[in-house]
């Protein structure tokens, strides 16, 4: 059984809302090879991807809402979620199914008052003391990083496995069930090492949407994931 599974639990999925977030992909203008971001979810969708966020640092508030609606039309009828990263009045404007937020953004518990108890709320974990305190009660998954180095954001310090496992050893020794994912620099060459360390997901933008075919890519992940955690 995979560290931090409990008999009965799937890999990757909340027991409390049915949230998978084993491949978890994050479209982000930037890093998608100058695409139209709309076609390449579909892609990822098709592939077998779980979750989305929608990463966008330069946008303005306006496109921010324009390109949120426009994704998760795309992915309707998936039954794959679609997270706003930090802008938790985008994921309002937008209708969106959640955000993902930072240590240094709204807290969990002021986007769980505005979002309402359906939302899905992620938060970065950067540190063993953040693990400690993360409000377990309010969110729904945590993502541990920065696992290795990234060109996608400032990443000074890549935590490597070593790092993940003694940083997501709070949130197990709390809720062993609790979703606890991987994020930055993971690609099909790490992956199945990021799961057998015991994440029940891995977080991907370039691995995924920097990829010529990124549905062919996607699948791949999605093949590597799965036999990482059989």
């Amino acid at each position: 059984m995979m560290a931090g599974m409990t008999a009965g639990t799937t890999p990757g999925i909340n027991p409390r809302t049915a949230l998978n977030i084993r491949l978890y992909g994050i479209i982000d203008p930037l890093r998608c090879q100058g695409r139209d971001i709309v076609p390449l979810v579909k892609q990822a969708a098709v592939g077998g991807m779980t979750l989305l966020q929608y990463r966008d640092k330069t946008a303005d508030t306006r496109t921010l809402v324009e390109n949120a609606r426009a994704i998760k039309q795309a992915l309707t009828g998936t039954g794959i979620p679609v997270l706003m990263n930090d802008r938790v009045d985008v994921a309002l404007a937008a209708k969106l199914d959640g955000v993902h937020i930072g240590q240094s953004d709204m807290t969990p518990a002021d986007a769980r008052r505005l979002l309402g108890a359906d939302a899905i709320i992620g938060l970065t974990v950067k540190t063993a003391d953040q693990a400690k305190v993360a409000p377990l009660d309010i969110i729904d998954y945590a993502c541990i990083g920065g696992v290795y180095a990234t060109l996608s954001k400032d990443n000074p310090i890549a935590i490597g496995l070593d790092g993940w496992i003694e940083r997501a050893a709070p949130l197990r020794a709390r809720d062993p069930s609790f979703p606890v994912g991987a994020i930055a620099g993971i690609d099909e060459t790490n992956a199945a090492g990021v799961m057998a360390a015991g994440a029940d997901g891995v977080a991907i933008i370039s691995g995924m949407f920097m990829q010529d075919d990124v549905e062919a890519a996607t699948a791949n992940l999605k093949s590597i994931l799965e036999g990482a955690t059989q």
